[in-house]
Formats: structure tokens, C-alpha cells, sequence
């Protein structure tokens, strides 16, 4: 397929790994549709990547409001060949303490919303026998993380969903693939202090954060032709700090 003609879907286009994401595929001349949780940051995507683009507000913790919108974005973009699930929340507190609104919330918004998203995505795949499929979990999702079981959870559910997504649709010219960063620079390390910063780089062998680029590379090369034969992978990329 021509690059001119793919059509890329990406949720949490605004955050750091989003923008880098974005960045890399508008480079490459790439038509995006992107959403975002709210009308300020649709305005700065609009800003940032003007009207040749498609921007959709999406509550991906509301099932039934990212029903509706998908199926209006599976109908206008039928094209769409690459899918990268990018958004996720943290409402983090240990499980004695976690209440059952803060399970279902990063769950749903971290997990259920890719179920919602490939089901509806994926006919138009199907019938066009190609399709680039990515999920960004998280290094914390093969290893645990106190404070966190909300998040591990949702995180180790996308691996599972992936991998058995990617055994269904291998021989329809389909990839399914999942990303897991480890700690990259983003607004949430800059709030970091020193002592805290100081305790994350110790554990990494490679004595640095990640960028956000890194991930938008990996991903791009999971979207091109040049990936065409891996499938039900997850590639970590964290500076060594997890080796598996």
C-alpha cells in the first residue's frame, strides 16, 4: 500500500507519546484521526495538525459515548490501516484502599476501550485483507507495581487481548502488536524530584529516560511493510530495566 493513501487512528493524541506518535506519521504523510478526552485539547490538535486531518472528542471511559463515536469514525473512515491504541489513565491507591469506581474507570478506559475499538475497526480491515493493529501498555504489566493493581491489570489485559487477536486475523494480512515502555520523559517524570529521579535511574541500565520518540519509532516500524511478518509480540523498550 502507498503511504500517501494510509489512513492512521490514534487515541490519546495529545499526551507525549501520543504527540510523538503523531508527529512521526504526519511526517511520513500520513492521514490522521485522532481523539482526545476534551474540547481544549481537540482545539490544540486542530492547532498543531490542521484541517487535513479528523479529530474526535471521545470519553473512552463512557462505553456507550465511544459506541456512538465509533461507529460514525468506522463509517467516514473505512480506510483506516493502522490502529494505535495509545490512551490510559492512572487512578492509583493500594487495593485495601482502592474503591470500585477507581477499578472500573482505568479499566474500562484502559482495556474495554481497545475491545470497543478493534471490534469496530477491524471489519473494515478484514475486508481489505490488511491492517496494522498496536497497543501501548507498559513495562509495569509484566512486572507488577504496588499502588497500581488497576493499572497492571488493565495493562497485562491489553497483552492477553493482543496476542489472541493476532492468532484470529494472521492469516487476513493483519498485525497485532503491543509496545511496552518503560520510563519515558513525559510531563509525569518532570514532576519528579531529584531524590525520585535519582531512584528511577539507578534501576535502569542505560542510567536515562526514554523519549517519546522512541516509542513513535518502534511504532511506525510495527505500521510499516518492513514489520510484516512479526505478530503477537510485545516489544519492550526501556533501557534495559526489564529484560525478558
Amino acid at each position: 500500500m502507498n503511504d500517501f493513501n494510509k489512513k492512521i487512528f490514534i487515541t490519546g493524541a495529545s499526551g507525549g507519546i501520543g504527540s510523538a506518535i503523531c508527529e512521526k506519521f504526519l511526517n511520513k504523510k500520513y492521514v490522521l484521526v485522532l481523539t482526545s478526552s476534551s474540547d481544549e485539547k481537540i482545539e490544540i490538535l486542530k492547532k498543531n495538525y490542521g484541517n487535513k486531518h479528523y479529530y474526535y472528542k471521545v470519553d473512552l471511559s463512557n462505553s456507550e459515548n465511544l459506541e456512538k463515536c465509533l461507529f460514525n469514525i468506522s463509517k467516514d473512515h473505512k480506510d483506516i490501516s493502522v490502529i494505535v491504541n495509545n490512551a490510559g489513565i492512572t487512578q492509583d491507591s493500594l487495593l485495601l484502599r482502592m474503591n470500585s469506581d477507581q477499578w472500573s474507570n482505568v479499566i474500562q478506559t484502559n482495556l474495554n476501550s481497545n475491545y470497543q475499538i478493534i471490534k469496530s475497526l477491524l471489519p473494515n480491515m478484514l475486508s481489505k485483507k490488511y491492517g496494522k493493529i498496536i497497543g501501548i501498555t507498559s513495562i509495569v504489566a509484566s512486572t507488577g507495581n504496588p499502588g497500581q493493581a488497576n493499572y497492571v491489570a488493565s495493562k497485562s489485559g491489553m497483552i492477553g487481548l493482543y496476542k489472541s487477536i493476532a492468532l484470529e486475523v494472521a492469516k487476513r494480512n493483519i498485525n497485532v502488536n503491543v509496545v511496552s515502555p518503560g520510563f519515558i520523559s513525559t510531563t509525569m517524570t518532570d514532576n519528579l524530584n531529584t531524590e525520585q529521579t535519582a531512584s528511577y535511574l539507578s534501576r535502569i541500565p542505560m542510567s536515562k529516560f526514554g523519549k517519546p520518540e522512541d516509542i513513535a519509532n518502534i511504532v511506525f516500524f510495527l505500521a510499516s511493510e518492513e514489520s510484516s511478518y512479526i505478530t503477537g509480540q510485545n516489544f519492550h523498550v526501556n533501557g534495559g530495566m526489564l529484560m525478558v
